[in-house]
Protein backbone atom coordinates (compact mmCIF):
# COMPACT_ATOMS: atom_id res chain seq x y z
CA UNK A 1 0.00 0.00 0.00
CA UNK A 2 3.10 2.19 0.93
CA UNK A 3 4.17 1.77 -2.18
CA UNK A 4 1.56 2.04 -4.36
CA UNK A 5 0.69 5.54 -2.44
CA UNK A 6 3.85 7.02 -3.46
CA UNK A 7 3.08 5.71 -7.31
CA UNK A 8 0.27 7.41 -7.31
CA UNK A 9 1.42 10.29 -5.83
CA UNK A 10 4.38 10.91 -7.98
CA UNK A 11 2.05 10.13 -11.18
CA UNK A 12 -0.27 12.88 -8.96
CA UNK A 13 2.97 15.28 -9.13
CA UNK A 14 3.48 14.54 -12.36
CA UNK A 15 0.83 15.68 -13.93
CA UNK A 16 0.10 18.31 -12.51
CA UNK A 17 3.52 20.13 -13.58
CA UNK A 18 2.97 18.67 -16.87
CA UNK A 19 -0.15 21.04 -16.21
CA UNK A 20 1.05 23.97 -14.97
CA UNK A 21 3.75 23.43 -17.91
CA UNK A 22 1.74 23.38 -20.46
CA UNK A 23 -0.51 26.28 -19.13
CA UNK A 24 3.14 28.16 -19.06
CA UNK A 25 4.06 27.54 -22.50
CA UNK A 26 0.81 28.67 -23.37
CA UNK A 27 0.52 31.92 -21.84
CA UNK A 28 4.35 32.42 -23.01
CA UNK A 29 2.82 31.83 -26.41
CA UNK A 30 0.32 34.43 -25.86
CA UNK A 31 2.43 36.77 -24.40
CA UNK A 32 5.03 36.14 -27.46
CA UNK A 33 2.31 36.98 -29.92
CA UNK A 34 1.00 40.41 -28.31
CA UNK A 35 4.50 41.31 -27.92
CA UNK A 36 6.62 40.44 -31.19
CA UNK A 37 3.61 38.79 -33.94
CA UNK A 38 3.12 42.13 -35.31
CA UNK A 39 6.95 42.97 -35.75
CA UNK A 40 7.55 39.07 -37.51
CA UNK A 41 4.00 39.73 -39.76
CA UNK A 42 5.69 43.33 -40.76
CA UNK A 43 8.70 41.04 -42.23
CA UNK A 44 6.35 38.38 -43.44
CA UNK A 45 4.43 41.28 -45.42
CA UNK A 46 7.38 42.05 -47.06
CA UNK A 47 8.16 38.65 -48.29
CA UNK A 48 4.95 38.34 -49.36
CA UNK A 49 5.01 41.75 -51.29
CA UNK A 50 8.21 39.73 -52.97
CA UNK A 51 6.39 36.73 -53.94
CA UNK A 52 3.25 38.67 -55.31
CA UNK A 53 4.95 40.44 -57.68
CA UNK A 54 6.07 37.77 -59.73
CA UNK A 55 2.63 36.53 -59.21
CA UNK A 56 1.04 39.91 -60.08
CA UNK A 57 2.89 40.19 -63.50
CA UNK A 58 2.53 36.62 -64.92
CA UNK A 59 -0.84 37.00 -63.99
CA UNK A 60 -1.48 40.49 -66.01
CA UNK A 61 0.81 38.19 -69.17
CA UNK A 62 -1.99 35.58 -69.15
CA UNK A 63 -5.60 37.94 -68.81
CA UNK A 64 -4.07 39.64 -72.28
CA UNK A 65 -4.67 36.02 -74.17
CA UNK A 66 -7.25 34.46 -71.40
CA UNK A 67 -10.21 35.31 -69.73
CA UNK A 68 -10.12 36.10 -65.97
CA UNK A 69 -11.77 32.54 -64.99
CA UNK A 70 -9.85 30.32 -66.54
CA UNK A 71 -6.84 31.97 -65.33
CA UNK A 72 -8.45 31.36 -62.06
CA UNK A 73 -8.58 27.96 -62.51
CA UNK A 74 -5.29 27.48 -64.40
CA UNK A 75 -3.11 29.19 -61.52
CA UNK A 76 -5.58 28.74 -58.56
CA UNK A 77 -5.58 32.69 -57.70
CA UNK A 78 -8.78 34.30 -56.48
CA UNK A 79 -9.51 36.70 -59.23
CA UNK A 80 -12.93 38.66 -59.02
CA UNK A 81 -14.15 40.50 -62.10
CA UNK A 82 -15.60 44.01 -60.66
CA UNK A 83 -14.96 47.57 -60.61
CA UNK A 84 -14.38 47.98 -57.18
CA UNK A 85 -13.58 45.27 -54.74
CA UNK A 86 -15.97 44.20 -51.82
CA UNK A 87 -15.44 46.61 -48.52
CA UNK A 88 -16.90 44.64 -45.47
CA UNK A 89 -16.33 46.72 -42.87
CA UNK A 90 -13.06 49.09 -42.32
CA UNK A 91 -9.58 48.24 -41.94
CA UNK A 92 -7.99 48.58 -38.75
CA UNK A 93 -4.64 50.57 -39.04
CA UNK A 94 -2.40 47.68 -38.85
CA UNK A 95 -3.80 45.85 -41.67
CA UNK A 96 -3.66 49.37 -43.72
CA UNK A 97 -0.16 49.38 -43.02
CA UNK A 98 0.52 46.05 -44.21
CA UNK A 99 -1.70 47.02 -47.64
CA UNK A 100 0.79 50.05 -47.63
CA UNK A 101 3.94 47.65 -47.54
CA UNK A 102 2.62 44.88 -50.07
CA UNK A 103 1.85 48.14 -52.40
CA UNK A 104 5.48 49.61 -51.46
CA UNK A 105 6.99 46.35 -52.78
CA UNK A 106 5.12 45.42 -55.70
CA UNK A 107 5.68 49.13 -56.89
CA UNK A 108 9.64 48.33 -56.68
CA UNK A 109 8.93 45.42 -58.15
CA UNK A 110 6.50 46.14 -61.26
CA UNK A 111 6.41 48.26 -64.26
CA UNK A 112 3.38 50.29 -62.78
CA UNK A 113 2.19 50.83 -59.70
CA UNK A 114 -1.32 49.01 -59.06
CA UNK A 115 -4.21 49.89 -55.92
CA UNK A 116 -4.13 47.77 -52.95
CA UNK A 117 -7.18 48.04 -51.25
CA UNK A 118 -7.63 46.50 -47.55
CA UNK A 119 -10.81 44.59 -46.00
CA UNK A 120 -11.00 44.68 -42.64
CA UNK A 121 -12.98 41.56 -41.59
CA UNK A 122 -11.99 38.74 -43.91
CA UNK A 123 -8.21 40.24 -43.20
CA UNK A 124 -7.73 39.95 -47.02
CA UNK A 125 -6.08 42.77 -49.42
CA UNK A 126 -7.81 43.09 -53.16
CA UNK A 127 -4.76 43.82 -55.66
CA UNK A 128 -6.15 46.00 -58.86
CA UNK A 129 -4.44 43.61 -62.20
CA UNK A 130 -4.20 45.28 -65.75
CA UNK A 131 -6.74 43.31 -67.83
CA UNK A 132 -7.21 44.52 -71.73
CA UNK A 133 -10.94 44.12 -71.68
CA UNK A 134 -12.15 44.24 -67.70
CA UNK A 135 -11.47 45.51 -64.15
CA UNK A 136 -9.57 42.10 -62.41
CA UNK A 137 -8.59 42.08 -58.97
CA UNK A 138 -6.54 39.61 -57.17
CA UNK A 139 -7.61 38.72 -53.71
CA UNK A 140 -5.09 37.53 -51.29
CA UNK A 141 -5.87 36.44 -47.20
CA UNK A 142 -3.73 37.88 -44.78
CA UNK A 143 -2.72 36.12 -41.66
CA UNK A 144 -3.63 36.63 -38.32
CA UNK A 145 -1.48 37.41 -35.49
CA UNK A 146 -3.21 34.78 -33.25
CA UNK A 147 -3.61 32.41 -35.85
CA UNK A 148 -3.18 28.44 -35.46
CA UNK A 149 -0.70 27.08 -36.03
CA UNK A 150 1.67 30.25 -34.80
CA UNK A 151 5.21 31.12 -36.11
CA UNK A 152 7.86 28.34 -36.14
CA UNK A 153 10.11 31.25 -33.92
CA UNK A 154 7.09 32.19 -31.73
CA UNK A 155 6.67 28.20 -30.99
CA UNK A 156 9.72 27.59 -30.19
CA UNK A 157 10.84 30.34 -27.93
CA UNK A 158 7.30 30.13 -26.04
CA UNK A 159 8.72 26.37 -25.18
CA UNK A 160 12.37 27.43 -23.84
CA UNK A 161 10.03 30.43 -21.43
CA UNK A 162 7.32 27.88 -20.47
CA UNK A 163 10.73 25.35 -19.54
CA UNK A 164 12.88 28.13 -17.44
CA UNK A 165 9.45 29.37 -15.91
CA UNK A 166 8.42 25.76 -14.59
CA UNK A 167 11.51 24.73 -13.92
CA UNK A 168 11.86 27.83 -11.75
CA UNK A 169 8.35 27.00 -10.36
CA UNK A 170 9.72 23.80 -9.65
CA UNK A 171 12.95 25.03 -7.51
CA UNK A 172 10.92 27.59 -5.71
CA UNK A 173 8.07 25.15 -4.62
CA UNK A 174 9.20 21.62 -4.31
CA UNK A 175 12.92 22.43 -3.24
CA UNK A 176 13.28 25.74 -2.17
CA UNK A 177 10.41 25.81 0.01
CA UNK A 178 10.65 22.61 1.45
CA UNK A 179 14.38 23.15 2.41
CA UNK A 180 13.73 26.80 4.17
CA UNK A 181 11.17 24.69 6.44
CA UNK A 182 13.85 22.08 7.03
CA UNK A 183 16.03 24.92 7.84
CA UNK A 184 13.74 27.19 10.26
CA UNK A 185 13.45 23.61 12.05
CA UNK A 186 16.99 22.86 12.25
CA UNK A 187 17.86 25.72 14.09
CA UNK A 188 15.48 25.32 16.61
CA UNK A 189 17.11 21.70 16.95
CA UNK A 190 20.37 23.77 17.48
CA UNK A 191 19.00 25.37 20.15
CA UNK A 192 17.79 22.15 22.25
CA UNK A 193 14.18 21.79 20.86
CA UNK A 194 12.43 18.69 20.38
CA UNK A 195 10.68 19.82 17.13
CA UNK A 196 7.84 17.84 15.77
CA UNK A 197 8.69 15.34 12.77
CA UNK A 198 8.52 18.01 9.58
CA UNK A 199 6.19 16.83 6.82
CA UNK A 200 7.70 15.57 3.66
CA UNK A 201 6.73 17.71 0.53
CA UNK A 202 8.74 18.84 -2.34
CA UNK A 203 10.87 16.88 -4.49
CA UNK A 204 11.84 13.23 -4.50
CA UNK A 205 15.51 14.16 -3.14
CA UNK A 206 13.69 16.50 -0.67
CA UNK A 207 11.61 13.96 0.97
CA UNK A 208 14.51 11.63 1.37
CA UNK A 209 16.49 14.22 3.50
CA UNK A 210 13.25 15.52 5.20
CA UNK A 211 12.73 11.57 6.05
CA UNK A 212 16.49 11.29 7.35
CA UNK A 213 16.32 14.39 9.38
CA UNK A 214 13.19 13.29 11.24
CA UNK A 215 14.85 10.05 11.77
CA UNK A 216 17.90 11.95 13.14
CA UNK A 217 15.55 14.28 15.36
CA UNK A 218 13.72 11.35 16.62
CA UNK A 219 17.72 9.80 17.34
CA UNK A 220 18.21 13.04 19.49
CA UNK A 221 15.30 13.51 21.90
CA UNK A 222 15.75 9.64 22.47
CA UNK A 223 19.87 9.62 23.49
CA UNK A 224 18.97 13.21 25.04
CA UNK A 225 16.12 11.25 27.24
CA UNK A 226 17.96 8.71 27.81
CA UNK A 227 21.35 10.76 29.45
CA UNK A 228 19.05 12.50 31.72
CA UNK A 229 17.19 9.34 32.84
CA UNK A 230 20.50 7.84 33.15
CA UNK A 231 21.73 11.19 35.17
CA UNK A 232 18.87 10.84 37.04
CA UNK A 233 19.18 7.26 38.12
CA UNK A 234 23.06 7.74 38.79
CA UNK A 235 22.18 10.61 41.17
CA UNK A 236 19.18 8.89 42.70
CA UNK A 237 21.20 6.02 43.09
CA UNK A 238 23.76 7.57 45.56
CA UNK A 239 22.03 9.98 47.24
CA UNK A 240 21.28 6.51 49.34
CA UNK A 241 24.83 6.08 50.58
CA UNK A 242 25.01 9.47 51.27
CA UNK A 243 22.84 9.77 53.40
CA UNK A 244 23.64 6.32 55.29
CA UNK A 245 27.11 8.29 55.30
CA UNK A 246 25.69 10.98 57.11
CA UNK A 247 24.38 8.55 59.96
CA UNK A 248 27.63 6.57 60.26
CA UNK A 249 29.14 10.26 60.53
CA UNK A 250 26.89 10.90 63.67
CA UNK A 251 27.54 8.14 65.43
CA UNK A 252 30.43 8.81 68.48
CA UNK A 253 32.46 5.10 67.73
CA UNK A 254 34.57 7.29 64.92
CA UNK A 255 37.35 9.20 65.19
CA UNK A 256 38.32 12.56 64.68
CA UNK A 257 40.45 11.75 61.70
CA UNK A 258 38.35 9.30 60.78
CA UNK A 259 35.22 11.79 61.02
CA UNK A 260 37.17 14.49 59.02
CA UNK A 261 37.83 12.09 56.00
CA UNK A 262 34.03 10.50 55.72
CA UNK A 263 32.96 14.25 55.69
CA UNK A 264 35.41 15.07 53.23
CA UNK A 265 34.16 12.18 51.06
CA UNK A 266 30.75 12.61 51.84
CA UNK A 267 31.07 16.33 50.78
CA UNK A 268 32.36 15.53 47.46
CA UNK A 269 29.90 12.78 47.45
CA UNK A 270 27.26 15.53 47.42
CA UNK A 271 28.46 17.88 45.27
CA UNK A 272 29.11 15.62 42.64
CA UNK A 273 25.28 14.47 43.16
CA UNK A 274 24.54 17.76 42.75
CA UNK A 275 26.12 18.65 39.55
CA UNK A 276 24.83 15.48 38.22
CA UNK A 277 21.18 16.35 39.09
CA UNK A 278 22.06 20.17 38.02
CA UNK A 279 23.05 18.90 34.31
CA UNK A 280 20.51 16.36 33.92
CA UNK A 281 17.61 18.85 34.97
CA UNK A 282 18.78 21.65 33.16
CA UNK A 283 16.04 24.06 34.14
CA UNK A 284 14.77 23.63 30.58
CA UNK A 285 10.71 23.17 32.14
CA UNK A 286 11.23 26.26 34.44
CA UNK A 287 9.26 29.06 33.73
CA UNK A 288 11.03 32.62 33.29
CA UNK A 289 9.91 35.62 35.51
CA UNK A 290 10.42 38.99 36.83
CA UNK A 291 12.52 39.69 39.60
CA UNK A 292 15.42 41.87 41.00
CA UNK A 293 18.46 40.20 39.98
CA UNK A 294 20.81 41.67 42.25
CA UNK A 295 18.89 40.72 45.38
CA UNK A 296 19.22 37.02 43.96
CA UNK A 297 22.82 36.77 43.08
CA UNK A 298 23.41 38.45 47.00
CA UNK A 299 21.12 35.37 48.26
CA UNK A 300 23.16 32.63 45.99
CA UNK A 301 26.79 34.29 47.42
CA UNK A 302 25.46 34.45 50.87
CA UNK A 303 26.91 31.68 52.27
CA UNK A 304 30.99 33.06 51.67
CA UNK A 305 32.23 35.82 53.96
CA UNK A 306 32.01 38.99 52.54
CA UNK A 307 36.16 39.00 52.74
CA UNK A 308 36.60 36.25 50.60
CA UNK A 309 33.47 37.27 48.30
CA UNK A 310 32.93 40.59 47.24
CA UNK A 311 30.00 41.90 46.01
CA UNK A 312 29.14 44.80 43.28
CA UNK A 313 25.46 44.61 42.04
CA UNK A 314 23.59 47.41 40.39
CA UNK A 315 19.99 46.99 41.39
CA UNK A 316 17.80 46.09 38.07
CA UNK A 317 14.47 43.63 36.88
CA UNK A 318 14.97 41.28 34.74
CA UNK A 319 13.32 38.14 33.28
CA UNK A 320 15.11 35.24 34.14
CA UNK A 321 14.61 31.74 35.42
CA UNK A 322 15.99 32.18 39.05
CA UNK A 323 16.50 28.25 40.03
CA UNK A 324 18.92 28.15 36.58
CA UNK A 325 20.57 31.85 37.61
CA UNK A 326 20.80 30.62 41.29
CA UNK A 327 22.67 27.66 39.36
CA UNK A 328 25.04 29.24 37.27
CA UNK A 329 26.40 31.81 39.37
CA UNK A 330 26.92 29.15 42.05
CA UNK A 331 28.68 27.31 39.74
CA UNK A 332 31.23 30.61 38.47
CA UNK A 333 31.47 31.42 42.40
CA UNK A 334 32.15 27.65 43.34
CA UNK A 335 34.79 27.77 39.87
CA UNK A 336 36.30 30.91 40.91
CA UNK A 337 37.59 29.83 44.56
CA UNK A 338 38.07 26.27 43.45
CA UNK A 339 40.29 26.74 40.39
CA UNK A 340 41.41 30.60 41.60
CA UNK A 341 42.61 32.24 44.57
CA UNK A 342 40.59 34.65 46.91
CA UNK A 343 38.93 37.34 46.74
CA UNK A 344 36.63 36.98 44.34
CA UNK A 345 34.33 39.65 43.19
CA UNK A 346 31.01 39.30 41.47
CA UNK A 347 30.01 41.93 39.62
CA UNK A 348 26.50 42.90 38.09
CA UNK A 349 26.25 45.51 35.29
CA UNK A 350 23.47 47.42 33.02
CA UNK A 351 23.62 46.94 29.30
CA UNK A 352 22.14 48.27 26.93
CA UNK A 353 20.48 45.19 25.72
CA UNK A 354 20.44 42.95 28.93
CA UNK A 355 23.11 42.24 31.75
CA UNK A 356 26.18 41.04 32.46
CA UNK A 357 27.16 39.13 35.32
CA UNK A 358 30.43 38.74 35.84
CA UNK A 359 32.69 36.47 38.32
CA UNK A 360 36.46 37.57 38.83
CA UNK A 361 39.38 35.91 40.71
CA UNK A 362 43.14 36.34 41.72
CA UNK A 363 44.19 32.59 39.82
CA UNK A 364 46.26 32.52 36.12
CA UNK A 365 42.50 31.21 34.84
CA UNK A 366 43.03 28.89 31.54
CA UNK A 367 44.40 29.08 28.49
CA UNK A 368 42.46 30.28 25.06
CA UNK A 369 42.58 27.43 23.74
CA UNK A 370 41.50 25.48 26.54
CA UNK A 371 38.21 27.02 26.65
CA UNK A 372 36.23 24.94 24.16
CA UNK A 373 37.19 22.10 26.18
CA UNK A 374 36.37 23.66 29.39
CA UNK A 375 32.88 23.81 28.25
CA UNK A 376 32.25 20.27 27.60
CA UNK A 377 30.65 18.16 30.00
CA UNK A 378 33.02 15.95 31.88
CA UNK A 379 36.15 17.56 31.06
CA UNK A 380 38.56 18.50 34.17
CA UNK A 381 41.47 20.58 32.72
CA UNK A 382 43.40 19.68 36.02
CA UNK A 383 42.36 15.86 36.79
CA UNK A 384 43.62 15.77 40.64
CA UNK A 385 40.14 17.65 40.83
CA UNK A 386 38.49 14.17 40.40
CA UNK A 387 38.91 13.10 43.77
CA UNK A 388 37.84 16.72 45.35
CA UNK A 389 34.36 16.75 43.88
CA UNK A 390 34.60 17.77 40.79
CA UNK A 391 32.92 15.81 38.07
CA UNK A 392 33.61 18.49 34.97
CA UNK A 393 30.04 19.58 34.74
CA UNK A 394 30.23 23.26 36.61
CA UNK A 395 31.37 25.62 33.17
CA UNK A 396 28.82 22.78 30.92
CA UNK A 397 25.83 23.61 33.30
CA UNK A 398 26.70 27.57 32.78
CA UNK A 399 26.87 27.34 29.38
CA UNK A 400 23.76 25.48 28.87
CA UNK A 401 21.97 28.20 31.00
CA UNK A 402 23.24 30.67 29.20
CA UNK A 403 22.04 28.95 25.82
CA UNK A 404 18.67 28.55 27.85
CA UNK A 405 18.52 32.15 28.51
CA UNK A 406 20.15 33.36 24.93
CA UNK A 407 22.89 34.31 26.14
CA UNK A 408 26.74 33.41 26.03
CA UNK A 409 29.52 33.00 28.68
CA UNK A 410 32.70 33.75 28.27
CA UNK A 411 36.28 34.37 29.62
CA UNK A 412 37.72 37.85 30.18
CA UNK A 413 41.05 38.69 30.49
CA UNK A 414 42.64 40.81 33.35
CA UNK A 415 42.89 44.12 31.72
CA UNK A 416 39.07 44.12 31.33
CA UNK A 417 38.62 44.40 35.03
CA UNK A 418 38.67 48.07 35.20
CA UNK A 419 36.45 48.26 37.89
CA UNK A 420 37.91 48.24 41.70
CA UNK A 421 40.66 46.39 39.88
CA UNK A 422 43.15 47.25 42.73
CA UNK A 423 40.99 46.52 45.63
CA UNK A 424 39.71 43.15 44.36
CA UNK A 425 42.51 42.00 42.83
CA UNK A 426 41.26 40.33 39.85
CA UNK A 427 43.65 38.94 37.31
CA UNK A 428 41.04 36.30 35.78
CA UNK A 429 36.92 36.63 34.97
CA UNK A 430 34.07 34.60 33.74
CA UNK A 431 31.09 36.52 32.03
CA UNK A 432 27.88 35.38 31.58
CA UNK A 433 25.69 37.68 29.37
CA UNK A 434 22.19 37.73 29.44
CA UNK A 435 20.51 39.70 26.39
CA UNK A 436 16.90 39.82 27.60
CA UNK A 437 15.49 43.47 27.95
CA UNK A 438 15.69 44.88 31.16
CA UNK A 439 12.53 45.79 33.21
CA UNK A 440 13.49 48.44 35.39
Amino acid sequence: MRIGGGWSQSVRSLLGWSGVAIGCWGLCLLALQALFGRQIEGLQSVQLGRELALNVRLTELALERYPPHLVSELTGLDLAVRFRPPMEGSASPFLQRQAKVLQHQLCQRLAHCPMVEASGRSRVVWIELISPLEPVWLRVPLRSPMAWPPEPTLLGSSLVAAAVITGALFLLLEVEQPLRRLEKVLSRVGEGEDPEAVPARGAPEVKRLTHRFNAMVQRLAATRQERATMLAGIAHDLRAPITRLQFRLSLPSLSVAERDRCANDLEALERITEQFLLFAGGGDGEEAIELPLDQLLAEVSSSHSSDQLHLDLEPMQILVRPVAISRAVANLIDNAFSHGSPPVLLRLRRRLDGCSIEVWDQGDGMPADQWDRALQPFQRLDESRGRQGHCGLGLAIVAHVAQLHGGTLSRLPADMNGEDCDSVGGRFGLQLLLPFPLKG
